[in-house]
């Protein structure tokens, strides 16, 4: 009896250290993340104005705004998804419906984790030896593309995961119908699981929509745009809200510091609304 008190009494006192070490750690991480978006809310809004969305980027000590980065930002984060979803949900359904356990699924599987779990700078070298070196120039396709290099594992997980969920009933009861599997596929199993890929689309999106490094090597920047020709616009160097950031909070001069701020107040506001809708789809998904 008293070997077992004082095992239970080791036991309770372990436990409340544990718990305390828990709570002290928690509580220093949340107070981390509040100091973070205070500092980004303050001096956010206290760059933020009407110019910020109606000028482009401006040389130091004059008035300007971050227009042509917003846009930049869109058009090659746009580009970026289509790719992604394109290949990403095409190799998911693969390697949920085709692939099984077979040897090779299993290596496309482990590559594609390894991208996943890439440093997006050596994806933007990557595309730049493959994309800007041979033609001679930066552009906005290019950083398009690696953007795609690195919302696709997201996508391409996502959708394998959420397929393998659907029960084997729907794909039987397709089949005994006498539809080919590939339209079971389509009609069936993409629709029941549309829910869930679009989450692991925003997901992607929120990953690759504050990304400096693939950007630095790929699109560079640009303080011009051209806005009567948005297509050619892409071929040329293209200015983005993280490399503008990088570049403005770097400089001396306050009014670009602030210029900085309010894209960095952008960013998280956008990555935060993606990321309440992703969970917001989440909790339907499991629902249904």
């Amino acid at each position: 009896m008293a070997v077992s008190a004082r095992r239970v009494a080791t036991r309770r006192i372990s436990n409340v250290i544990f718990v305390a070490f828990c709570c002290l750690f928690t509580v220093l991480a949340l107070t981390a993340l509040a100091a973070i978006l205070y500092s980004l809310i303050v001096q956010g809004l206290g760059g933020m104005n009407l110019d910020v969305f109606t000028k482009d980027t401006p040389a130091a000590g004059t008035a300007g705004g971050l227009r042509n980065a917003i846009v930049g930002s869109i058009l090659m984060a746009s580009l970026g998804m289509v790719i992604a979803l394109a290949v990403g949900i095409m190799a998911g359904t693969w390697l949920a419906e085709y692939a099984g356990e077979s040897q090779f699924g299993n290596v496309v599987r482990f590559l594609n984790d390894v991208l996943l779990s890439a440093p997006s700078i050596l994806v933007g070298l990557f595309v730049y030896y493959i994309l800007v070196k041979p033609f001679g120039s930066f552009s906005g396709i290019a950083g398009g593309v690696a953007l795609a290099l690195l919302a696709a594992p997201v996508i391409t997980r996502t959708t394998e995961d959420v397929l393998k969920l659907q029960p084997i009933a729907m794909r039987e009861s397709g089949v005994a119908l006498g539809s080919p599997v590939w339209h079971v596929i389509r009609e069936i199993l993409w629709r029941g699981s549309a829910s869930g890929i679009l989450t692991g689309a925003l997901l992607a999106f929120a990953r690759v929509s504050g990304e400096t490094a693939p950007l630095l090597f790929t699109a560079l920047g640009n303080q011009f745009m051209d806005w009567k020709h948005l297509g050619r616009a892409m071929t040329e160097p293209m200015a983005s809200l993280p490399v503008v950031i990088f570049q403005d909070a770097l400089t001396p001069y306050p009014d670009l510091n602030r210029l900085a701020w309010a894209g960095a107040l952008l960013i998280a506001a956008s990555v935060l609304a993606v990321t309440l809708i992703a969970r917001a789809f989440a909790k339907e998904s499991s629902r249904s």
